[in-house]
C-alpha cells in the first residue's frame, strides 16, 4: 500500500450540526470532532479537553460542572456558538495532522445567517488555517486565533487562557466586562 493511501478500515468522520441561534455573537470553530466526541456525539467530550474550562472562564461560569445540554444552553445564552470547519474527512485517531480528504463546512454562507455575529474564533491551528482560507478577506467578522483546547496541545491552561479571554470583547461590545448579559 502506498504511504499516502488511506487504509480500507478508516471511515469518513463527520462534524456535528452547528449550535447557534440569533443571539450568537462569537462562533467558535474547531477542526473536526475527535474520537471521544464522536463516540459521545457531543462537542468537546474528551475529559482532558480544556474547552469547557476555557469558555467557562470567558463567561465567568463553571461550565464543566453542568450537564451537556446545560453547557450548550449557557453558551447560547451568552452569545457563543459552536461548529467545525471540516464537514467530513478521513482520520485515524484524533490528531488534526491525520485529517485527510477534508471537505469543508460552508463557513462563509453559514456566518451570514447569524445576524449578531461579530467574531469567529478558531480553536487550534488547523481550524484557523482552514477557516481563515474560507473567510478570505471578509472583514465583517473579527478572526480570533485560539490555542487549541485539545489535550494533544500540551501548553498549560494558564498560557491558553489570555487568548480565550479575548473573546469577551466580542461578546459585550468591547467593554471587557466578565459579567455578560444573555
Amino acid at each position: 500500500m502506498d504511504g499516502d493511501a488511506t487504509p480500507a478500515f478508516v471511515t469518513v468522520k463527520h462534524s456535528f450540526p452547528p449550535v447557534t441561534d440569533a443571539r450568537t455573537r462569537v462562533l467558535v470553530c474547531g477542526s473536526l470532532p475527535g474520537e471521544a466526541s464522536l463516540r459521545a456525539a457531543r462537542y468537546y467530550a474528551h475529559p482532558q479537553n480544556q474547552f469547557w474550562r476555557l469558555t467557562g472562564a470567558v463567561i465567568d461560569l463553571d461550565l464543566a460542572s453542568l450537564d451537556y445540554a446545560e453547557r450548550l444552553a449557557a453558551l447560547l445564552a451568552h452569545g457563543i456558538g459552536l461548529w467545525d470547519v471540516v464537514a467530513s474527512a478521513t482520520r485515524i485517531g484524533s490528531s488534526d495532522a491525520a485529517i485527510r480528504a477534508a471537505a469543508p463546512n460552508d463557513l462563509p454562507a453559514f456566518a451570514v445567517t447569524l445576524p449578531s455575529l461579530r467574531a469567529v474564533g478558531f480553536n487550534g491551528g488547523t481550524a484557523l488555517r482552514l477557516g481563515r482560507a474560507q473567510l478570505g478577506k471578509d472583514t465583517r467578522y473579527a478572526v480570533v486565533a485560539l490555542p487549541s483546547s485539545s489535550p494533544l496541545h500540551t501548553i498549560p491552561f494558564s498560557a491558553k487562557l489570555p487568548a480565550w479571554l479575548s473573546l469577551r470583547a466580542h461578546l459585550d461590545g468591547g467593554r471587557g466586562d466578565a459579567k455578560l448579559a444573555p
